[in-house]
């Protein structure tokens, strides 16, 4: 069976790297773009660097600064409008997943029409490339400056769902540690775990690769070796450098095998509770994968020894076992070992976030089939 591997034609990766885009895009002939982003990122001046990048470019703008955590097909539809009225003829996100998810689906719908709701309905439905993106990435987490995924909520039912297209790429991504520098620990420590989770889930999807379990062990080396580091002191450059090239080889890993159950269940309790992603992920990671070991343990095996531990001397399951302890002691560590309870979440909606989760494209990939009841019994296991 032949494979297709999507990821950016160009990424800009290091400190400073977002001084290099504006000569970048001098090379279009793109004339305004709509930028992408959230009203703290304004705020505080970040964003700041992006517009004196394009100013000295002799490129203009209008900013879209509306975008929630959970990102809204709401949000999608206000972008669409100020596109339109600005004469934008291009896109840049500046942020983290919810910036990135926002301005794919601006850019998609825009090319294609419709709703965004209509290309979930299977994969890579979109007729024509979207609306040029440029993807600028401020947190260590999402890799939705890179990869196929978007994820939208329908605030109407309470649910959250992934959008895969192959349009969704970017043109160029940028990965500057600089604008990570400022990340709060609980921000970083989030992010942190939903990049260990896409390289877990990548690792074993049904769907992997020798390029994909590639990028995800090396992803998962080198977040077990810098997340601790990196929230205890976010100035600490090295590990952030480290950090944005390990979420990158996450989302070159997920992009291209997908995901599992962590992420069909994290996103009910993002759609129902408006939860953040990243402390969904963390929760669930170390359960999930108790459930998947059952189906493939080798794989766990190999990610036991990624994430440093001497298997050498231990049975299968001594390393299996060795490696869901170490996911739940860097949870606890970095401060997102958490139970659902003390997040608001109440087993009466649990049946109803259990088969939204198994309707979700990214339980297609899971390594072990589900029932109903089990994908409860998780949630409730982290309850």
């Amino acid at each position: 069976m032949s494979n297709v591997f999507y990821m950016p034609p160009v990424t800009l990766m290091g400190p400073n790297a977002i001084q290099s885009l504006g000569a970048e895009l001098a090379s279009k002939e793109l004339k305004k773009a709509l930028i992408v982003t959230d009203g703290v990122l304004v705020e505080v001046g970040l964003v700041s660097k992006l517009t004196d990048e394009l100013t000295a470019h002799n490129l203009d703008y209008v900013i879209y600064d509306g975008v929630q955590p959970n990102p809204t097909e709401k949000n999608i539809e206000d972008g669409l409008t100020l596109l339109a009225q600005s004469n934008a003829d291009f896109v840049i996100s500046f942020g983290g997943g919810s910036s990135h998810d926002t301005a794919k689906g601006i850019a998609l719908v825009a090319a294609n029409g419709g709703h965004i709701r209509d290309y979930s309905k299977g994969v890579h439905l979109s007729k024509k490339p979207q609306l040029p993106l440029v993807t600028v990435n401020t947190t260590a987490g999402t890799a939705s400056e890179m990869t196929v995924f978007a994820i939208i909520t329908n605030q109407e039912d309470e649910t959250k769902y992934p959008v895969v297209d192959k349009h969704f790429t970017p043109i160029i991504a940028v990965n500057d540690s600089e604008l990570m520098v400022a990340m709060p620990k609980f921000l970083t420590a989030t992010t942190g775990m939903d990049a260990l989770t896409h390289a877990v889930e990548a690792y074993v999807s049904t769907a992997a690769t020798p390029i994909t379990d590639a990028a995800a062990i090396k992803a998962i080396e080198l977040i077990v070796n810098n997340l601790e580091a990196v929230v205890a002191n976010g100035q600490d450059r090295e590990a952030r450098d480290a950090m944005q090239y390990g979420e990158y080889l996450a989302g070159m890993a997920f992009s291209n095998a997908s995901l599992g159950y962590v992420h069909s269940m994290a996103h009910q309790l993002g759609g129902v509770y408006d939860l953040s992603h990243g402390l969904c992920n963390a929760i669930l990671l170390a359960e999930v994968s108790r459930f998947n070991a059952q189906q493939v343990p080798e794989r766990f095996v190999d990610i036991a020894k990624a994430m440093g531990i001497d298997t050498a001397a231990m049975t299968q399951e001594q390393a299996v076992n060795a490696a869901l302890e170490a996911i739940d002691a860097l949870s606890e560590k970095v401060g997102t070992k958490q139970r659902l309870t003390d997040l608001g979440v109440t087993e009466d909606k649990l049946a109803f976030m259990a088969q939204n989760a198994l309707n979700d494209a990214c339980s297609l990939t899971n390594p072990r089939k589900a029932s109903l009841e089990e994908i409860v019994n998780i949630f409730k296991a982290r309850m």
